[in-house]
């Protein structure tokens, strides 16, 4: 297990040395503590160092699993970013770090300053904070799923491995009698296999989003499809959203984006400066409204976003203003002699909240287009 944690460690320090992200160096910080958290309990150091003092040793063993913990489910509500969408997933995130943090500082605490017969005690409550933590991430990632982000099907298999090694390395820790080599070695297995999924489920997250990067930069001779749904797959999409906001009393709102001057450039560019435009907004949008939401092509000058939010009307204003920044940026366009032409978007938003006054799909980009022409952007 040592092996296999320093040889991931090892990857992602030479990660986060060589692109200098912030991501990566998330994810280096996030397999450090938590691998020495593992390796903490484990019982490895007393083995290796017997002269350590066994009070500084049971301090960490009840400490610091649960900062690690704490830190993991921050770092799983921003690689997510579901707690921007769902207040459910935003108190749990919030509360359950802080409970995870100041449960690992209370009980370092006594068991730092108490009596050497509390110490099992302390690791028995320990184990008990962290079965409760290991069900956050679960919630998190079971709201995201319902909210169409797929990865988080990578989530819920990672939570799973990590339950199995955290009741190993705790069951080992308490020195529970009956298990043997067998349970030790799932252990080990179930623990590196948690951290090989965790750092495959980010590095495949990074690099969609630094291909959506490249996208929207718009690098010289790029003319990728936008791969948005559009016509009849839009309308079946916009109607399965409808249907799982009212199914799980959630607020779906519809939003066009009307890029009015798209054609604007094809006399000095040529016939593909729609495709370069079209292939950079659609790229901006996506990451600029996140992956769990809809997002649409209705028809070659109108991008569609559906949200499915709480109640709070303030996550939509939020989400405009993130695309009116993201958006209306300029771009750099390729003519056919290679000469380069400035951009600059020209849009109209429309918003428009489903009621059932307007439940069906059809009605409601309708109205949504509508808006976004009454709207235009100066």
């Amino acid at each position: 297990m040592l092996g296999g944690l320093a040889a991931i460690a090892s990857f992602a320090l030479i990660d986060a040395v060589i692109r200098h992200s912030v991501a990566s160096r998330r994810t280096f910080v996030f397999v450090a503590l938590t691998g020495s958290a593992c390796v903490v309990m484990s019982g490895l150091p007393q083995a290796v160092f017997p002269g350590v003092g066994l009070r500084l040793f049971h301090t960490l063993q009840n400490s610091l699993g649960l900062f690690s913990g704490a830190l993991a489910l921050s770092y799983l509500g921003l690689w997510m970013g579901t707690a921007a969408d769902d207040r459910v997933v935003r108190i749990a995130i919030r509360l359950g770090s802080a409970g995870m943090a100041v449960s690992g500082l209370v009980l370092g605490a006594i068991t730092l300053l108490g009596q050497p017969d509390q110490w099992h005690s302390m690791l028995v409550v320990t184990a008990s904070v962290s079965a409760l933590a290991v069900l956050l991430p679960v919630l998190v990632a079971i709201r995201a799923i319902a909210m169409g982000d797929r990865t988080a099907w990578g989530v819920l298999g990672a939570n799973g491995l990590l339950a199995c090694a955290v009741a190993g390395l705790h069951a080992h820790a308490l020195q529970i009698p009956g298990l043997g080599l067998p349970v030790w070695a799932a252990t080990a297995a179930c623990t590196v296999s948690f951290f090989m999924l965790s750092a495959f489920l980010v590095l495949r997250r990074d690099r969609l989003n630094r291909h959506l990067e490249r996208l929207a930069s718009l690098a010289q001779g790029d003319d990728a499809a936008t791969g948005l749904p559009r016509g009849a797959v839009l309308l079946s999409k916009l109607d399965d959203a409808i249907w799982r906001g009212a199914r799980n009393n959630r607020d779906c709102t519809v939003i066009c984006l009307r890029l009015a001057n798209l054609y604007e450039l094809t006399e000095l560019v040529g016939h593909h400066a729609d495709k370069q435009i079209l292939s950079a907004m659609s790229a901006r949008l996506r990451r600029a409204i996140g992956f769990r939401h809809l997002v649409g092509l209705y028809h070659p000058q109108v991008f569609v976003v559906v949200m499915l939010t709480d109640k709070d009307s303030r996550l939509v204003e939020k989400a405009v203003q993130r695309l009116h920044y993201m958006m209306a940026k300029p771009l750099q366009l390729t003519g056919l002699d290679d000469a380069i032409h400035s951009f600059i978007p020209r849009m109209g938003v429309g918003v428009v909240r489903v009621t059932p006054e307007n439940y069906s799909p059809a009605t409601v980009l309708e109205q949504a287009e509508q808006r976004s022409l009454a709207n235009p952007e100066p």
